[in-house]
């Protein structure tokens, strides 16, 4: 075993234990039963009919940022990144960040022909795809005060709260009926604010309440950094269950809970700084705490670093991507996973390609700098389209029916020579009433 190979061994000593509890919730909270009544136009049953049932998509969120829509250097880059991110994902973070969102005041780019803003691309471009492509878009972050633009710096706090009331109306006005997911707040541990609201004592509690205001229909975020999340001591009296709690207690709606899960640790210090991160007991720990709530879990920000292109430093990239998803996608408040970078050389602070400024961050993504998939691309969609994916063939009884256990989600189901659609889902009773035409 290499001494990277080191930094497993929570995972590999506890294999027994999380295998067997990931592949359990997996059963039992990702699947479900599906039955199925087939009739002719006149509703009569039919027996003997043979179904072939096909999953086409997940009703769980996996995603990624989509921050470098049309942000590569070539066209052909273009095309690949959107061919592999369709073909991956069901869910995108788009970038709402408010200084590049309105760097001028009065002046915001919202529009598909706003001038370019470099990892920051136009709103509307973004819909756009993910309505073309059946992708679930999710705003990131409402009022995130590090990305405040520069021209609040001076404001008194009641212009600060005029200007995001403002900021509020226009993305609900322009986004709510788009947009399920509201990631309210982000990131509220910084030593200091970038304007004079942020280290007011009411500001998660007014931003989720003026949140509640435009955005009734929506679900409501809060998101916290993976040293919150994932390894603080696992207590009610942690940092962000503390201050969760205590702005719930104040009246704030906050519907969903963002766990972020960065790996930003230097290579030489990654084994020493992993060990609650790579832990399993310590993921289901955290995720049962926070579960305490009765609010859906999402893991909103996910970096794993290769730290270099060798074989075996990608190796190992995609087996911890592999035991994580499958004991986030096991534990039954989690409803989303959204993997931040998708392709290596362009994360945030980084000039195009160049790999020289953190090995830890730089080599996070899926895909190489020159679009190739790494095997922690392969290994994910092999998660989704084969381990986690339902086909499954039948034959109706005398009255008609037939039965599928399978993964939540949207299926086509064969019957002869007509296909259907149905949606298996986890808030459904899975019965489908399907009729065809026998003439």
């Amino acid at each position: 075993m290499s001494d990277r190979r080191k930094v497993l061994d929570l995972f590999d000593g506890r294999e027994d234990f999380w295998k067997q509890k990931a592949a359990d919730g997996i059963e039992r909270y990702r699947k479900g039963d599906g039955r199925i009544t087939v009739t002719d136009e006149n509703g009569n049953p039919i027996p003997n009919a043979k179904i072939k049932v096909k999953q086409k998509s997940h009703e769980f969120r996996f995603g990624a940022n989509i921050f470098m829509l049309d942000e590569l250097e070539t066209k052909e880059k273009n095309e690949q990144y959107k061919k592999l991110f369709a073909e991956t994902f069901n869910m995108a973070t788009l970038p709402f960040y408010w200084d590049a969102l309105e760097p001028e005041q009065g002046k915001p780019r919202y529009a598909k022909d706003s001038p370019k803003v470099y990892r920051r691309p136009a709103l509307d471009l973004c819909i756009e795809f993910c309505e073309k492509h059946g992708i679930e878009p999710r705003e990131h972050a409402l009022a995130y005060d590090q990305f405040f633009p520069k021209w609040l710096s001076d404001k008194s706090v009641d212009e600060v709260k005029s200007a995001l009331e403002r900021r509020y109306s226009e993305i609900s006005e322009r986004y709510a009926d788009k947009i399920p997911t509201i990631e309210v707040t982000n990131e509220m541990e910084w030593k200091s604010g970038k304007t004079s609201f942020y280290d007011e004592p009411d500001y998660v509690e007014w931003c989720f309440k003026l949140a509640e205001k435009y955005f009734p229909n929506n679900k409501l975020c809060i998101n916290e950094h993976t040293g919150l999340a994932w390894e603080d001591r696992c207590r009610a009296t942690d940092k962000y269950y503390s201050y969760i709690e205590a702005n719930m207690l104040k009246g704030a709606r906050i519907d969903a809970i963002g766990m972020q899960y960065h790996l930003f640790n230097k290579k030489e210090l990654e084994y020493e700084k992993t060990r609650l991160t790579l832990n399993p007991e310590n993921l289901y720990k955290h995720m049962d705490l926070y579960s305490n709530f009765g609010k859906p879990l999402q893991i909103t920000e996910v970096t794993v670093p290769a730290y270099s292109w060798e074989a075996e430093d990608e190796k190992i990239q995609a087996e911890i991507l592999e035991k994580l998803y499958s004991i986030w996608f096991s534990h039954p408040n989690v409803e989303q996973i959204v993997y931040w970078n998708l392709v290596d050389g362009y994360a945030n602070g980084a000039n195009p390609g160049d790999m020289t400024v953190g090995e830890n961050y730089y080599y996070g993504g899926l895909l190489r700098f020159d679009m190739t998939p790494k095997p922690a691309f392969y290994k994910l969609r092999e998660l989704l389209e084969e381990r986690w994916h339902t086909e499954a063939e039948l034959v109706t009884d005398e009255n008609g029916n037939a039965e599928f256990r399978g993964f939540f989600g949207d299926y086509d189901v064969e019957i002869g020579n007509e296909t259907k659609n149905i949606s298996l889902s986890k808030k459904g009773d899975g019965a489908f009433a399907l009729t065809v035409n026998r003439r």
